[in-house]
């Protein structure tokens, strides 16, 4: 059965974070493309395979053994695939003209992303272990345990 990935409103998570597959060298440089840019500090960043991500996979729905999307929560909604990609490259600095791709047919998009998504692993490469951050920007990943309270 596959799943319809819109976008669903959320309640006690704050937004700005973004859900990610840690062990995927693709996913951990996206983040590191996101962080760069976002020069307001605004994203949060929370890997699938920390006790977290993993709680956070489980409400959202994403297989947590082979994630098939990321998640970003952005203005109190949950945003998944190409969404997801839009919105946050959207909020950046200077990337709001992206959110033309928004007016090409979900399905086309999602499809696309499905693609890279399901070779992500074989195109970019795999970790053994989650992107470790350094000290300068370890502030920006969420590690908690728990939920958080919306801000």
């Amino acid at each position: 059965m596959r799943r319809d990935w819109k976008s669903k409103p959320i309640r006690d998570i704050a937004d700005g974070l973004i859900l990610f597959d840690g062990v995927c060298v693709f996913c951990s440089r996206w983040v590191r493309f996101v962080m760069k840019r976002d020069t307001r500090a605004r994203f949060r960043f929370v890997p699938i395979q920390s006790a977290y991500g993993d709680a956070l996979a489980a409400e959202f729905g994403i297989d947590r053994s082979n994630p098939e999307t990321n998640a970003a929560i952005i203005a109190g909604r949950a945003y998944f695939k190409s969404d997801a990609t839009i919105r946050t490259l959207a909020a950046l600095p200077g990337w709001s003209w992206i959110t033309v791709l928004a007016f090409m047919p979900r399905r086309v998009r999602d499809w696309i992303y499905d693609q890279v998504a399901r070779n992500r692993y074989r195109l970019f490469g795999r970790t053994e272990t989650c992107l470790i951050p350094d000290p300068a920007i370890s502030g920006r990943f969420d590690a908690a345990d728990e939920r958080r309270d919306a801000r």
